[in-house]
């Protein structure tokens, strides 16, 4: 059964520069990560005591300001950040589109793109062929899936990076800051 299961989730990082700030424990403005630690053993608790759990069919709007966490969150869920604390558990296919840009050369097609993201989300050659026109079709590009993807607008771009997470129906997927990219 597909599920998403935290339990007190924590991250903290260590900062690799001394910031210059007047105190050592100190709140990054209105966000909600907070620098702890003096000299060379400074980090970031990024993210402290998270828990929710959603099922099936369940949708989750994160919402704060600029550093609170929101993207940190996400890439733990995907599994880009390990958890410095608390427990994760996930259940099902989870895919993410975090920027447009990311899996994408410039240079490339966007045909070739399509093969080259699959490649990176550890589809094999013969789910992508079997996909390839479905992505194509869905993305609306026409003609322009054989331009070079640096000759996209944003909104083409969203399109197909958006058609090609979703062409193998993943169980999870983990969108940021999607709304204001597409059409």
């Amino acid at each position: 059964m597909v599920s998403i299961k935290l339990n007190n989730i924590s991250l903290a990082y260590k900062l690799h520069e001394k910031l210059t700030l007047s105190a050592p424990d100190r709140r990054l403005g209105e966000t909600g990560g907070k620098i702890e630690g003096s000299g060379r053993k400074q980090f970031v608790q990024a993210l402290d005591g998270i828990s929710f759990e959603l099922k099936a069919g369940d949708r989750l709007g994160l919402v704060g300001p600029n550093g609170a966490g929101k993207t940190t969150l996400l890439k733990v869920l995907y599994g880009i950040y390990e958890p410095s604390g608390g427990t994760l558990a996930i259940e099902g296919k989870v895919d993410a589109l975090f920027n447009i840009n990311i899996g994408f050369r410039r240079e490339a097609t966007g045909r070739r793109n399509i093969v080259l993201r699959g490649l990176i989300n550890g589809w094999t050659e013969a789910e992508i062929e079997e996909k390839m026109e479905d992505i194509i079709a869905f993305s609306e590009l026409g003609d322009f899936i054989d331009l070079p993807f640096k000759a996209y607008s944003q909104g083409m771009a969203a399109r197909l990076a958006f058609s090609v997470a979703t062409a193998l129906d993943p169980e999870i997927l983990l969108m940021d800051e999607w709304i204001g990219a597409g059409d």
